[in-house]
């Protein structure tokens, strides 16, 4: 949905007609019609976009993002303002149930994965029994009589079906595990190994001496303390700045303020 509606911009110039294109959940504004193909002047996101429409004024609403933006915009008239709010709580309400959705899909792949360990744990179990069974059936005494050939074969039956119903059900956890966890979330960034060098403690290396007599002098301790310890100087002690680049959000239309906001929003 796309349309013209006035947003308020500061004390001295009030409200400025502006051209907003509702697209992908995104509200986005621009100077007019023609420059939308200029870029946008500012945008906000529906998903986290609380909209509230003014007490007296039935042309008027108000876009929020809590502690970030905070759009004052105001319809021609009474209908056409109802026509944007349809449009902005029902883009709103897309984006909530898709991410309701998702979530949904998440839950039920963690329980479907539960299940299958479950399984594992109770096949794990049943291959312990039946080995023990087949090593009872081998290690028996000389006086005794040796197991028979039947009870032999059932039990090795018994146990290799249950190791392929194993190695089924790790199949499928393993499967689930890679629907739900997505490679980039355990693959090492480029440049990075998997083991990093870090050298000895001089703790360690105390330990080492005494586990493993003549690998490690005292010289060697006391030097490695001071390599340590002159290390920690040479750490450049310095404060980082904090900055925001976050505009604080001035007061709106018809709310008294000792100073006015002079640009736009």
């Amino acid at each position: 949905m796309e349309g013209a509606l006035y947003k308020w911009t500061n004390y001295i110039t009030g409200w400025q007609p502006r051209w907003f294109v509702l697209d992908n959940g995104i509200l986005s504004y621009y100077d007019s019609q023609d420059d939308v193909c200029k870029g946008s002047k500012g945008s906000i996101k529906m998903a986290v976009c609380e909209i509230k429409v003014h007490s007296t004024d039935n042309t008027r609403m108000e876009l929020i993002i809590p502690g970030e933006q905070h759009f004052y915009v105001k319809a021609v008239n009474a209908a056409e303002r109802q026509r944007w709010l349809v449009a902005l709580g029902s883009s709103k309400a897309c984006l909530s149930d898709n991410r309701t959705r998702k979530e949904k899909e998440i839950n039920e792949t963690n329980e479907s994965l539960k299940t299958k360990m479950s399984e594992l744990r109770l096949y794990c179990d049943l291959l312990m029994q039946q080995v023990h069974t087949i090593q009872e059936f081998v290690s028996h005494d000389e006086s005794q009589t040796s197991p028979s050939a039947e009870n032999m074969n059932e039990a090795s039956s018994l146990l290799s079906a249950t190791c392929n119903t194993f190695i089924t059900t790790l199949e499928e956890c393993v499967k689930i595990a890679n629907a739900k966890f997505k490679p980039e979330m355990y693959q090492l960034p480029p440049h990075e190994s998997l083991v990093s060098a870090v050298s000895p403690s001089p703790v360690q290396m105390m330990k080492r001496s005494m586990s493993h007599p003549g690998n490690y002098t005292t010289d060697r301790i006391n030097y490695s303390i001071k390599e340590s310890s002159s290390s920690f100087h040479r750490v450049p002690n310095h404060r980082r700045s904090a900055y925001s680049d976050t505009e604080t959000i001035g007061d709106g239309p018809g709310e008294d303020t000792g100073s006015a906001r002079v640009q736009e929003i």
